[in-house]
């Protein structure tokens, strides 16, 4: 039976089809977008409850109604669709969120009104291991909020859930702008993480850290990553989040070397790494077109003594390159001047993870122009009931389809 917000709330776009049918309309779109290439596209390994990661916002579900949590719809500012019979989370999710929902209506607070700037409640993220059952909670309110926080985490430690609870936490948010911000969080209750395991290796993720938002499709993602990624001395992974991507295909190489902006997911990569017993990864919390330019690598860190330089590193037999590039940029694709010198350091293999196919499509030319060609590429449905996919190219240098 379909939700009876489907059509308004921009989440499941194709529950009213068949799962075959849906998978025929994704393979129809890769072909088109990435120019009639053949790709094999992977179904996901389930259709239901598969999110990991949600935003909830509070707003209203009508003119004058009580105060309501959910899915924002579409074109609209305060009105939120109720997820209690959303396809794409958990009920440990939905029992959290109708909690919630309830507990600051009794309290008698209201949604935050970005014109009025009156009220408090923004939004609910929540976070989730699929394999592990630990949840994160986040409330993000503005300094208005009067209800008892004690309370709403009392409440929550309550539900009967079928995982459990490992953190709760408050972001304190005054500003205009609707997005949930990394500033003024404190930690309520537990601690700031939770851990999930993805392909035999246990990962530690923060709030605001970057992960797959489905588990279940990562493993299936990955895999094929490894295989594309094969083996050699030195590997680098650009964007690489977490560390999850590296520390999978450590094993395979002498070295793996990863850099991501955010500084939070960086500290959680070196973690991990240490925590699953992998030495030969190092993490650099660096902008992809900075790491690439002046980035010194070792085993204590840039700001070491004894610093390799990047040609130290990938120098041997007169050759200056890694023997594989990992790339999983954010939906926007590569800036051009970093593809430039990523496709200018000549690794043999370069494979670029695509949550947006259009972008990959769009930076493929550059990539060929520098002599690469596309030897393949796979797409794994992460996102199932919705219409997007991610892509897998694995591009080689010099050598013909």
């Amino acid at each position: 039976m379909l939700c009876e917000h489907f059509g308004r709330c921009g989440g499941c776009a194709y529950s009213d089809i068949s799962y075959e049918e849906e998978l025929a309309i994704k393979q129809a779109g890769l072909a088109e977008t990435l120019g009639g290439r053949s790709i094999k596209l992977h179904p996901a390994p389930a259709l239901q409850g598969y999110r990991n990661k949600m935003e909830f916002s509070f707003g209203d579900s009508g003119a004058n109604s009580p105060l309501a949590l959910g899915i924002r719809k579409k074109r609209s500012f305060y009105e939120v669709a109720s997820p209690e019979n959303c396809v794409l989370i958990c009920d440990d999710f939905k029992k959290i969120v109708a909690f919630a929902a309830e507990f600051f209506h009794n309290a008698g607070e209201t949604f935050f009104h970005r014109k009025r700037h009156t009220g408090a409640l923004r939004h609910l993220v929540l976070r989730r291991g699929e394999f592990t059952g630990e949840i994160l909670v986040m409330l993000s309110a503005s300094s208005a909020l009067q209800a008892s926080l004690d309370d709403f985490v009392s409440g929550l430690l309550a539900l009967p859930l079928e995982g459990s609870i490992v953190g709760i936490l408050h972001a304190e948010n005054d500003g205009v702008a609707d997005a949930v911000k990394n500033e003024n969080v404190k930690l309520l209750h537990g601690r700031d993480y939770f851990f999930e395991k993805i392909c035999g290796l246990t990962f530690k993720v923060s709030v605001f850290s970057f992960f797959q938002t489905n588990s279940r499709g990562a493993e299936v993602l990955y895999d094929v990553v490894k295989r594309f990624a094969g083996a050699g001395r030195v590997a680098l992974d650009l964007y690489c989040g977490t560390g999850t991507i590296a520390q999978i295909i450590a094993p395979a190489f002498e070295r793996v070397i990863g850099a991501e902006i955010v500084e939070e997911a960086i500290i959680a990569a070196r973690e991990n790494a240490a925590a699953n017993g992998i030495a030969n990864c190092d993490f650099f919390a660096e902008d992809t077109l900075d790491f690439l330019q002046k980035v010194k690598i070792s085993g204590e860190g840039a700001e070491s003594d004894n610093c390799e330089s990047l040609s130290e590193i990938f120098e041997k037999d007169g050759k200056q390159n890694a023997d594989c590039i990992i790339l999983d940029p954010p939906r926007d694709g590569l800036h051009p001047k970093a593809l430039g010198q990523i496709a200018a350091l000549g690794a043999p293999r370069v494979i670029y993870v695509a949550c947006k196919p259009k972008s990959l499509a769009r930076d493929l030319p550059a990539f060929i122009e520098a002599g690469y060609v596309v030897k393949e590429i796979e797409a794994v449905d992460m996102f199932p009931r919705t219409p997007h996919v991610e892509a897998v190219a694995l591009l080689e240098r010099g050598q013909p389809c």
